[in-house]
């Protein structure tokens, strides 16, 4: 028997009043459990001990419950890299290059300890928004309040989570510029290169031919790599 609320009379497995949030938290167990293709609506309303019924009145369907898993696990990432580049202390010498390493090891770091978490916030879903590619075309963001947001990423006032790490990896590329460590000219696209590169390296320690290797050798290579990245980026 349900209530007004939705809920399952006697189970009391969520707050009054905040079913979309407990069902946006019990999809995202079943994405570090199983990663994205065991995020359904159904089993979510289980978890929470609603019915289907219930959760129907917040999600429409499987794809829009994946898509609210993959701006949690998007904001979980951002999370663990800003609290990787606050660890890195004002007063580094190279604070600039150290907060990029950083930030890439806290990228990778979560691909290893959220496996399925990870892989829900980069699968497709068919809400997905599609206006990154632009914005990576080397097309501007549009300044906040100066028309759509449609034609690029969205205005720097829009609060959504799937972009807050490309947000953060384009103010770090920016603040090398800033502190004449990179070279204006060898700004434009890097964001390509840095993302594409973190993100391939993650998927191959996952998933690829780099899953077996011993946390030692792991951590070797993700250092090389970044190493690299940074040394490119930076070099006269």
């Amino acid at each position: 028997m349900e209530d007004s609320s939705g809920t399952t009379a006697g189970k009391g497995r969520y707050h009054h009043g905040d079913l979309r949030n407990a069902l946006i938290d019990a999809a995202v167990g079943l994405a570090r459990a199983g990663g994205p293709d065991a995020v359904v609506l159904r089993a979510a309303a289980r978890r929470v001990g609603v019915s289907p019924t219930a959760a129907y009145r917040h999600f429409a369907g499987q794809p829009e419950l994946l898509f609210a898993v993959k701006e949690a696990g998007q904001q979980r990432l951002a999370e663990r890299m800003e609290a990787a580049v606050r660890a890195v202390p004002d007063t580094h010498p190279r604070a600039v290059e150290e907060r990029m390493l950083a930030m890439g090891r806290g990228y990778i770091g979560f691909a290893l300890d959220e496996p399925g978490l990870f892989r829900s916030a980069f699968c497709h879903t068919a809400d997905d928004v599609t206006r990154l590619p632009a914005a990576l075309s080397g097309e501007a963001p549009p300044v906040p309040g100066d028309g759509p947001a449609a034609e690029g990423l969205p205005g720097a006032d829009a609060d959504e989570g799937q972009f807050r790490s490309f947000r953060m990896l384009v103010e770090i590329l920016d603040g090398l510029v800033d502190a004449g460590r990179m070279s204006p000219a060898r700004r434009p696209g890097a964001e390509v290169t840095a993302w594409s590169m973190v993100h391939g390296l993650s998927t191959l320690v996952l998933d690829g031919p780099f899953a077996p290797l011993t946390e030692e050798q792991r951590d070797a290579a993700v250092d090389i790599a970044l190493r690299t990245l940074v040394a490119g980026f930076t070099a006269p």
